[in-house]
């Protein structure tokens, strides 16, 4: 039996990582003491980083550090003669570089090494000059700051690689000085000479943060990680690296001593140290591991042991289940067990980590969607699940036969297969798995294996009721987990509820609604397009949600478990984005606590495996994996089932039960092995552009059949060759999108979905109208 052989696989799995528990620190300073000294004669203070290599003067001559860091060469830079080198700044491969007399800016450059010798590209002069300049990139554009003539704060920004003229932009309050300039998390950082540290961004303009602890360095700051900048302070006996996180508006101390007297270059992740006798270090910041403990391992173990259990228990309840007992529960499930299952189905691991990440690092505006959606699964609620639980279906794709054709059924079904292995199951498997990784050092291969094992076993022995009630049992294990983080947090901060709140939202991190009109943000009026589209349009298709309506006892009960499924999605989406705001407020009294080199996707796994106590994180990772496998079971269930019902039972001569549900099983497990494939090649390759492909994977596939559900439910007019040729020039036109780079791939669904519908529908019209009966098959012709 393949169950028996996966039981094994899975039991060595539970006990092989065990024995590398132990704890480690989150960020460790690593120290290179092999740098070559700095040249006889040069100045420390003239130690620079030009086109990402460090440069020294020594006199009159130039030196230039290679990249190995062995040795210094000679260097030459004929564009500077006679000029000083004002401020750096770099956006990918491209160098910039200001030059002035004094503090007087004259000339700014794009420079590039080719060898020892420096090359310049002078860029558009000014249209003001401007002292004390200073530069930084963002968003692909230059930005200079600087004072004009009349004393008065100036910014000034360019795009290097067009041909439109300076940009003028507002300078920040109060006229002093800048010191440094730096770019980080779509916004710009400015140092004045008074101690003062402001923000700009272009829809915001300027908001004052926390003042700078000391003045800075030669305007030494560079970005490290996805939300720190590393300054160089003077301390008044030497200069001090300081780190300040932008999304909490806290500075943290180096985690690390500083050599007395030494003059530091921020570059990269740390600092190049140039001692008084000429010597060179550089320390880097590196990420360390938060392993896990046996007791953690033990709860893991414990969690994974009772999933399985639950599986083997509906296994040697139902050995004899039909299909429909096997597809679909027997038709007997509770309402409300269909509703909690939909909701584990819907939340999977990649929003119990991602959620969280987008209120640290914003507020509450895209919990939006939650209360847009609501709306529209009332209306599904109303219209669309109780119409299909009437035809009594295992396949959501079996109502594309009866209204339309065969070949549509059976093509839907395929490209619907494709798309949950490829676009979505992999994602789901080796996002959260890296996650943690990160954190804990648990081999992404280890989780995705230990994941997918364990629920290939419960989901396929067990079938559609196993699948169900462990979601309901899985939902309990991720709120729970949720709610103790929250707990944890208030509890350690050791101030009043009402007191952390009242410091959200003095920082705006609990905003919930924008109705503006401005397309580039997340509005009320986009979640409203997105929900229509994405929920009333998509839902009827969906094998893996519907099939949970689907396994209740009747139309009525149906259309109550997506109002069960709608009245947890507020108080979970209150859960989840509380994290959010719960880590900022807890990180913004402990920056040091936060690793500068994570993501900041990987805030509440570092929180989970850095704070917690032991045991404690393991019941949170189990959560997380609660909530992958929660959505993996669906997958692997609900595609066993469209292979067996679309296929077996459609293409074999005489099919019968027992043969349908061992195809489903054994079509559950492929599926299943394929899926942690497909994410065990993800592991191994570019992640981004691999899940930039599942997005555009769904969007280009699926829109058509959503359009197609859409023209045969709510119209009566829309017949088989219209349908047909709507879906195929959705599809086209996608693609041909797709192949112009026209939009951007989130689009493709709603375009793919309005594209299939418009010519679904003119199509029609060029055909007779439906001869069959329409009686339950539309929301206008109800079943008789």
């Amino acid at each position: 039996m393949a169950w028996l052989l996966l039981l094994s696989l899975a039991l060595a799995l539970a006990l092989a990582p065990a024995a590398h528990a132990e704890q480690a620190e989150g960020v460790v300073l690593t120290s290179d003491t092999g740098r070559a000294p700095l040249p006889p004669g040069s100045d420390p203070a003239s130690l620079r980083l030009v086109a990402e290599r460090a440069v020294v003067e020594a006199g009159d001559a130039l030196w230039a550090l290679d990249p190995d860091g062995d040795r210094w060469r000679p260097a030459q830079d004929p564009a500077a003669a006679g000029l000083q080198v004002l401020d750096t700044a770099r956006l990918g491969a491209r160098d910039y570089r200001l030059l002035g007399q004094g503090r007087r800016l004259e000339r700014i450059e794009q420079v590039s090494w080719s060898g020892d010798r420096l090359q310049a590209q002078a860029l558009p002069a000014l249209p003001e000059a401007l002292q004390a300049p200073r530069a930084a990139v963002l968003g692909g554009r230059l930005y200079v700051a600087g004072l004009a003539a009349d004393g008065r704060a100036r910014l000034w920004s360019l795009d290097p690689a067009g041909t439109a003229p300076w940009r003028a932009h507002d300078g920040w309050p109060g006229d002093a000085a800048p010191a440094a300039l730096a770019a980080q998390r779509l916004a710009l950082y400015l140092a004045t000479g008074d101690g003062a540290l402001w923000r700009w961004t272009a829809d915001d303009g300027w908001a004052a943060r926390a003042a700078l602890p000391a003045p800075v360095v030669r305007g030494q700051v560079v970005a490290v990680g996805q939300a720190h900048l590393l300054w160089l302070l003077d301390a008044g006996d030497g200069e001090r690296p300081r780190l300040y996180h932008v999304i909490t508006d806290a500075w943290s101390d180096w985690p690390g001593a500083t050599p007395a007297g030494a003059t530091g270059l921020a570059r990269g992740n740390g600092v190049l140290w140039a001692a008084p006798g000429g010597g060179l270090r550089e320390v880097r910041l590196e990420t360390g591991k938060h392993l896990l403990g046996v007791a953690d391992w033990l709860v893991i173990a414990l969690y994974m042991a009772a999933v399985l259990g639950m599986g083997f228990w509906f296994y040697l309840r139902d050995q004899t289940a039909s299909a429909s007992d096997y597809f679909v529960g027997g038709r007997s499930i509770p309402f409300w067990a269909a509703g909690i299952s939909l909701y584990a189905t819907n939340t999977s691991s990649i929003s119990f980590i991602a959620i969280p990440a987008k209120a640290f690092d914003t507020n509450w505006q895209y919990m939006t969607n939650n209360l847009m959606a609501v709306i529209g699964l009332v209306f599904v609620a109303v219209w669309i699940v109780p119409l299909l639980r009437r035809l009594d279906l295992m396949s959501v794709f079996s109502y594309l036969e009866t209204r339309f054709h065969p070949a549509i059924r059976m093509l839907s079904s395929a490209l619907c297969i494709v798309m949950q292995i490829g676009a979505r199951m992999s994602v789901i498997l080796f996002l959260p798995a890296l996650a943690i990784s990160t954190i804990t050092g648990l081999d992404v291969v280890w989780s995705i294996l230990m994941m997918g094992v364990f629920t290939i076993i419960y989901a396929t022995v067990g079938g559609s009721r196993a699948v169900i009630w462990t979601d309901v049992v899985q939902v309990l294990v991720m709120f729970g987990g949720a709610l103790f983080a929250v707990g944890f947090v208030f509890w350690q901060s050791g101030a009043e509820l009402p007191q952390l709140m009242a410091a959200a939202a003095a920082e705006d991190k609990t905003r919930l609604l924008d109705f503006s009109f401005d397309l580039t943000k997340a509005t009320v009026w986009g979640f409203v397009f997105l929900v229509v589209f994405d929920v009333v349009l998509t839902f009827p298709k969906d094998q893996v949600l519907m099939q949970r309506a689907l396994s209740t006892t009747d139309d009525k009960a149906a259309g109550r478990s997506i109002w069960a499924f709608a009245a947890i999605m507020i108080p979970g989406g209150f859960v989840f984005y509380g994290i959010g705001t719960a880590l900022w407020m807890y990180y913004r009294d402990n920056p040091e606590r936060l690793n500068p080199l994570l993501p900041v996707d990987a805030t509440f796994p570092l929180f989970i495996a850095a704070e917690l106590p032991v045991g404690v994180t393991g019941l949170i990772i189990a959560g997380i994996f609660a909530a992958a496998m929660s959505t993996l079971s669906s997958i692997i269930n609900s595609v066993g089932t469209l292979v067996s019902v679309d296929f077996y039972q459609k293409l074999a001569r005489s099919p019968d039960e027992k043969t349908a549900v061992r195809i489903a099983e054994w079509s559950g497990v492929m599926v299943g092995v394929v899926g942690i494939a497909i994410a065990l090649l993800m592991s191994r390759y570019d992640i981004q552009s691999l899940f930039d492909v599942s997005i555009e994977l769904a969007g280009l596939l699926g829109g058509g059949f959503a359009g197609a559900y859409t023209l045969g439910m709510f119209t009566r007019r829309a017949n088989s060759p219209g349908v047909a040729i709507g879906v195929a020039g959705s599809i086209v036109i996608t693609l041909a999108c797709w192949w112009m780079d026209l939009v951007h791939p989130y689009f493709y669904l709603a375009i793919s979905i309005a594209l299939c519908i418009v010519i679904g529908y003119v199509a029609s019209l060029f055909f007779p109208p439906p001869s069959r009966s329409l009686a339950g098959l539309t929301i206008h012709t109800p079943a008789r």
